[in-house]
């Protein structure tokens, strides 16, 4: 029911063309996948995200399990239904989300002892819990428990919470078995900033039948040359005919970096995040719409886009609603940011196809190595 498959490999990287086949829909690789953390592409109607091209965006365990619960979303019929979304959903296990909202945790060996962000109130998140709530929000893709490890963080604790992960792992695929009909189940793969620890997590996790593999505990803060070691280390050990993803990455470049690695799948909050704070993709480079210097231009984002907000509005008037605190204003720069997004993986697809994936990170690194983003990296 869930199936990977590669359609051409770059002859110079070990970039690759795939496809991902599921009951509810066929997904190009490599895919970004735009972040509905609490069932909502903040800003955007589901069928502006569908007309985008998207086929699959993420939604989030944890918020969701504090808010509106997931009793409530299943007698909805589901997320799909629940959120009016007809493409496909890949849920994340709340680990990330617990270590980095929650003011208090505790790690033990059955789950996460936490306390909501929200109220205060207290949750205990296990394997099984996880995947419970995933179940019952009838995600396509779920996503095992693991523990996301700060960096940095000592190797002797790198060591013990990757030991643990993978535990949760093992427990995860026995309380899985009869359950996911037409559904899949990633494994994730930790091991800090360790590449030895890397290598044995990715074996250990790619010994055991999981649909897919994700490479977590990075864009915590990291430097990309270290991120970039650590996708180095685990790929290898990585199987060929499962789809491999890279969670919470990131930047155009970030991507492109990871594909050239060879990995198939992203999410990430910076194209949505960043348009309401002011900030936008374009082919140019960054812009900051906040800037005096647009107050009288009337062009548009960037002269080579043609999405809706491109066409139809200039810098000045999107300043302004930006600077009014007009709603509208973030609805019309977050279609331009996932704009921009989508056409970049478009991109990246054909370079891998014509053997010029190294010519647009050339061109990526060029627009913006020297332009510091505003946002981390994150999936929540």
């Amino acid at each position: 029911m869930f199936k990977f498959k590669i359609l051409y490999r770059d002859n110079q990287s070990l970039a690759r063309l795939g496809i991902i086949i599921t009951p509810r829909g066929v997904i190009p690789t490599p895919v970004f996948m735009p972040v509905g953390t609490q069932g909502s592409v903040k800003a955007l109607l589901p069928e502006l995200v569908a007309a985008l091209g998207y086929k699959i965006i993420l939604g989030n365990t944890y918020h969701l399990l504090l808010r509106p619960g997931p009793a409530v979303i299943e007698m909805a019929g589901g997320l799909h239904k629940f959120m009016h979304w007809k493409g496909l959903i890949l849920t994340d296990s709340g680990g990330f989300q617990v270590y980095s909202l929650s003011g208090y945790r505790k790690i033990t060996d059955e789950g996460i002892l936490f306390r909501s962000h929200l109220d205060g109130s207290e949750y205990f998140l296990t394997p099984e819990v996880a995947l419970d709530v995933q179940l019952k929000l009838n995600s396509d893709i779920l996503m095992v428990l693991d523990v996301c490890i700060p960096y940095p963080a000592s190797r002797e604790e790198t060591a013990k919470l990757t030991e643990l992960t993978h535990r949760w792992a093992e427990r995860s695929l026995n309380y899985w078995q009869g359950k996911g009909k037409g559904k899949a189940l990633f494994g994730i793969i930790q091991g800090g900033m360790f590449e030895d620890l890397r290598k044995r997590s990715a074996q250990f996790i790619a010994e055991h039948p999981f649909d897919g593999l994700a490479l977590g505990g990075l864009s915590v803060g990291e430097p990309m040359e270290i991120r970039n070691a650590m996708i180095e280390a685990a790929i290898p050990f990585l199987p060929e005919d499962k789809p491999r993803y890279l969670m919470g990455v990131g930047t155009p470049l970030d991507i492109v970096e990871a594909v050239i690695r060879g990995v198939d799948m992203f999410d990430c909050v910076l194209p949505t995040r960043n348009a309401r704070r002011g900030s936008l993709f374009t082919s140019q480079g960054m812009i900051s719409i906040k800037r005096s210097e647009y107050k009288e231009d009337f062009t548009p984002l960037d002269p080579e886009c043609s999405c809706y907000t491109c066409r139809n509005y200039t810098k000045a008037y999107l300043r302004h609603l930006f600077l009014s605190k007009e709603l509208l204003a973030y609805t019309l720069l977050s279609l331009h940011n996932l704009t921009y997004y989508g056409r970049i993986m478009q991109e990246i697809r054909e370079a891998i196809r014509r053997g010029t994936i190294f010519e647009l990170r050339d061109k990526l690194k060029e627009l913006y190595e020297k332009q510091p983003q505003e946002e981390e990296n994150g999936s929540n």
